[in-house]
């Protein structure tokens, strides 16, 4: 029998107070840093573009550059087109970057912004001069989704402005990939794995460089690293798309993806699957790489197979019953859920800032139906179902911490924005290496609960 969907009335009020989710053109501006000398450009006011490199700093622990209009009073009543314009020379004359990726906000689609016909403007202008960046625009207001939205939005602008059906033979040969808002670790793990196979790919967006940099002998103002813009143009012409986030079905129903841009423009096959975390997801992911290549799977992913498997055998008693509340984007809920179903935790609310009709997508592509579920949800939504009904661990990101601390409850975080530990960026989520990771740090840390709790303080559990 399946369980109701939970309401804000449920938990006593209507109004918003501390969402669980993060604005459009933050996601946007993420994925314009997985291309290869690409910066992303606001075009809103300076304090968009401040909150966004606050997060992102404070998450991958590395300089991040956002540029921005800086709309004013005046320009939001006559128009942004000449900031728009001066934005992207200066971008030009200080960075030289090879693209320009511009994400509007609230404000500029507010006022009836044409941002795509702004940017063929200023490139029939650049053109006749010199050679220019390249210009790609994403339509990213707040008020009309999440981060995640504006993510996908990003890479969906990206690949329908550069991809065509290129005539060079070896690009049949390549299999595109176009992840979730993963960790750069992940990013790492996932072109790992696929060349395992001895596949060729294109990752996009891969800001497993860009944002996860080496340490520099001097400041780069645009890092290395990135999806080249000529691997992108020639996307359409792959064997087969990888989409990760387990939302097929929304396709059709105003739904922007990449690969399903490629599928219906250009014939590229397209495979949906959920963020492969845990044993059944990665099983999957392994299965389909297997198909394409024609190869076995490689004796170094058996081998954490069973390494994995052996663990959940060690831990089992630590976690097998124990109530979880999960939280956070629709697709990387999706796979923990199935993660921690698999290990014999109680999954008692998965909750997300997306709407209803993602959320239970999601979820379904990896067989779940029957769980309570919280879709546009509040923090203090989560904060009151807690408090009806505490769970023994909350796995999420660092927006839950306070209700976590409030409750007594362990929190184990995972997902965009942890901003309350160092490590997000090399947090391991995906493949069997990933979920071993998990597994660990959900064991360890109950663990250290009941340690921590019991006045004898025993050393063996």
């Amino acid at each position: 029998m399946k369980k109701p969907l939970l309401s804000p009335k449920s938990s006593g009020f209507v109004s918003t107070r501390n969402a669980c989710k993060l604005c459009s053109p933050l996601g946007g501006s993420i994925a314009f840093r997985g291309v290869e000398g690409c910066v992303p450009l606001v075009h809103g006011s300076q304090g968009c573009a401040t909150y966004i490199r606050r997060y992102l700093i404070s998450h991958f622990r590395e300089p991040v550059d956002i540029a921005s209009t800086n709309f004013t009073e005046d320009t939001t009543v006559f128009g942004g087109a000449m900031n728009l314009k001066v934005a992207l020379e200066n971008i030009t004359q200080q960075y030289n970057p090879s693209l320009i990726g511009v994400c509007t906000t609230c404000l500029s689609e507010t006022i009836g912004e044409d941002v795509p016909q702004m940017l063929r403007i200023v490139e029939v202008e650049a053109n006749r001069h010199s050679d220019g960046p390249a210009l790609v625009a994403a339509s990213t207001p707040s008020y009309q989704g999440t981060h995640i939205d504006g993510f996908r939005e990003a890479v969906y602008s990206l690949v329908r402005r550069f991809s065509y059906k290129p005539q060079l033979p070896e690009s049949q040969n390549s299999i595109n990939l176009f992840p979730g808002l993963w960790s750069p670790a992940d990013l790492r793990h996932l072109k790992e794995i696929v060349a395992a196979f001895e596949l060729r790919y294109t990752l996009l967006p891969d800001y497993s460089e860009t944002l996860d940099n080496p340490v520099w002998d001097d400041y780069k103002r645009i890092p290395a690293g990135g999806t080249p813009l000529q691997e992108l143009r020639n996307m359409g012409g792959a064997l087969t798309s990888i989409d990760f986030g387990g939302v097929e079905e929304l396709s059709g129903e105003g739904y922007h993806s990449g690969a399903h841009f490629l599928e219906k423009e250009f014939g590229v096959g397209r495979k949906v699957l959920s963020s492969p975390i845990g044993i059944d997801q990665t099983d999957r992911l392994m299965k389909f790489l297997a198909h394409v290549s024609g190869n076995e799977i490689p004796d170094l992913f058996t081998d954490e197979r069973g390494r994995l498997i052996d663990a959940y055998i060690d831990g089992h008693k630590y976690v097998f019953g124990k109530r979880v509340v999960v939280y956070g984007d629709e697709d990387l809920v999706a796979g923990l859920t199935s993660f921690l179903n698999e290990i014999g935790m109680k999954v008692v609310l998965v909750a997300s800032g997306t709407e209803a009709k993602s959320l239970k997508r999601a979820l379904a592509n990896v067989s779940i139906d029957a769980l309570p579920l919280m879709a546009d949800a509040d923090f203090e939504e989560i904060r009151a179902f807690c408090r009806e009904n505490p769970p023994d661990l909350i796995v999420g990101n660092s927006k839950g911490y306070n209700l976590a601390h409030e409750a007594g409850i362990p929190l184990v975080r995972v997902g965009f924005p942890v901003h309350d530990r160092i490590g997000a960026q090399r947090i391991l989520h995906i493949g069997y290496r990933g979920a071993q990771s998990l597994y660990d740090t959900i064991v360890n840390t109950l663990l250290q609960q009941k340690q921590d709790s019991s006045r004898v303080g025993y050393k063996y559990l």
